[in-house]
């Protein structure tokens, strides 16, 4: 992908993105038009999710919803018929999660949100691949989301199956080849094999962050713009509580 100048369009994002065709620019190009609700009345969804939302705005509702989730107080926001029908033509999701591919992990649950609020990127060990990457600008650029949250989780068989390496089947092994690097930073390894998968977990996620800043400059550009957040969490299976990591 071509370097971004330091003033770069949303029409060159477009067609830095136009692999799609005619048919994609024309989605793209309808879902930015913040100002142009699909529905006259313009749900809650719609109007919450609009790009005026910051990125530490974005950030805070996530781990508001997370505090809800925790207390058993959840509020379900955004999952009835109305929501349903606003977000049917267009979407504005105000956060991206890239979350590890695990049953256990849902992010609209863990964070109390409904339809249409993230923008969900899962793939096993939360790992940063070309697709994923490019899932990644597509929610920053076009969709216009100012956070992105990597998280990952306690226990995570990913991680765990980097750590004791060994022979894999089929094609499991290319997402554990992209953990391992992740494993050099840990600085102290632990005997005890549990200690150190819980250190993988956050060292995977803190690497995997590091890798979409360093590895586009779509991501990297928004984030001089000030149009974008990065961060890593940490979520518990045992409690429910997402913790940051970055």
């Amino acid at each position: 992908m071509k370097q971004m100048s330091q003033r770069t369009s949303r029409r060159e994002l477009l067609k830095l993105f136009g692999v799609g065709g005619v048919g994609l620019v024309a989605a793209t190009a309808t879902s930015l038009r913040y100002a142009e609700p699909a529905y006259a009345d313009q749900s809650t969804a719609e109007t919450e999710n609009s790009e005026a939302v910051s990125s530490e705005a974005a950030l805070q509702r996530l781990l508001d919803g997370n505090q809800r989730f925790m207390q058993q107080k959840r509020q379900y926001p955004h999952q009835a018929a109305g929501d349903l029908q606003a977000v049917a033509t267009v979407q504005h999701p105000f956060a991206t999660l890239l979350t590890c591919a695990d049953s256990r992990v849902p992010g609209e649950i863990i964070f109390d949100q409904g339809i249409g609020d993230l923008f969900d990127v899962r793939v096993a060990g939360n790992v940063v691949t070309p697709e994923v990457l490019g899932s990644l600008e597509y929610a920053a650029a076009l969709l216009g989301t100012r956070l992105i949250m990597v998280v990952g989780h306690e226990r995570c068989g990913a991680v765990t199956a980097a750590i004791q390496g060994g022979a894999l089947p089929g094609h499991v092994s290319t997402f554990v080849k992209a953990i391992k690097p992740a494993l050099a930073s840990i600085k102290t390894k632990s005997a005890d094999v549990n200690q150190q998968i819980d250190q993988a977990v956050t060292a995977n996620v803190q690497y995997q962050v590091e890798q979409l800043k360093q590895n586009s400059s779509v991501l990297t550009q928004l984030e001089l713009e000030r149009k974008l957040k990065i961060v890593g969490g940490r979520y518990d299976l045992d409690t429910g509580a997402v913790t940051l990591v970055t």
